[in-house]
């Protein structure tokens, strides 16, 4: 059985079976998470949601993940912004670090490694 947690995730992804798989997958492990495709939907979501940690990948049609992530920190304030991405090298992480994200995992991420990010109720609080 899963232990129960308050933390929300959002998961975006353009690739809707890793975003959805990895919502599904912090779902089972006692996360409240919640799959998008895209920037806007993701801005439009998180807005309802109030997600307390965004996984966002980075090459995105129509909003890149850096864009989004200044955008999610305007709207949320200081949620864990988290980049899962295949774009590696200096000029991502100083991009990413610009951006406001907290941590990255190069695709092919292990999942464990990106539950073992996550807040849990016996934690400090982001």
């Amino acid at each position: 059985m899963p232990t129960v947690t308050t933390c929300r995730v959002l998961c975006v992804d353009d690739n809707r079976d890793a975003a959805s798989s990895l919502a599904y997958l912090l779902g089972v492990v006692g996360y409240e998470a919640r799959a998008c495709f895209d920037g806007p939907s993701a801005l439009a979501e998180a807005a309802e949601f109030r997600p307390h940690v965004c996984m966002l990948d980075i090459n995105m049609p129509e909003m890149d993940g850096y864009e989004l992530a200044r955008r999610l920190r305007g709207l949320l304030g200081q949620p864990l912004l988290v980049a899962v991405t295949a774009v590696t090298g200096a000029d991502f992480e100083r991009r990413a670090t610009e951006a406001g994200f907290d941590r990255w995992f190069t695709k092919p991420a292990n999942p464990l490694d990106l539950i073992a990010t996550l807040p849990r109720d016996d934690a400090p609080a982001i």
